[in-house]
């Protein structure tokens, strides 16, 4: 049975992860802090722990995958009709001849990687606050889509 101070650790080890709307890399530093406290003293701190950290690390992946979708695709979609010797030579680019309907293609395939990562990061918002309540009530919980990176 977990002690009021285990559950108490474990769900501020998941809602550290919010720090990140505050500081910078604070959904990775908080966490990792408020884990390697006492992880060494509670299985049930450990293990929140370790699924707050897959799931933050699970998104960053999921995110630069995302971008490395939609970044190509918008600069593909706007540069298409520009030669590389005026993209190289010339220092007033104009995009006057862009056409929709020779690059729907590619800003389709941007913008729905740009819907996913919103709803990746509202779904993220949620999840933590889920996972917060689900660890003081004294349940283990597993956050969905996540990769074990940490055994």
């Amino acid at each position: 049975m977990e002690t009021t101070t285990e559950k108490n650790i474990a769900t501020f080890t998941h809602l550290s992860s919010l720090t990140q709307y505050f500081i910078p890399f604070g959904n990775y530093i908080f966490p990792i802090v408020l884990w390697s406290t006492k992880k060494e003293e509670s299985e049930f701190v450990d293990h929140h722990g370790k699924q707050v950290l897959n799931f933050q690390l699970s998104l960053l992946l999921y995110s630069l995958l995302l971008i490395m979708i939609a970044v190509p695709a918008f600069l593909i979609s706007v540069f298409r009709d520009t030669s590389f010797e005026t993209l190289v030579n010339h220092h007033d680019i104009t995009l006057s001849n862009f056409n929709f309907e020779n690059n729907i293609g590619a800003l389709t395939v941007g913008l729905i990687c740009v819907l996913i990562f919103g709803l990746l990061k509202v779904a993220e918002f949620f999840l933590i606050i889920y996972a917060s309540i689900k660890t003081s009530n004294g349940e283990k919980y597993k956050y969905p889509i996540t990769i074990p990176f940490i055994k």
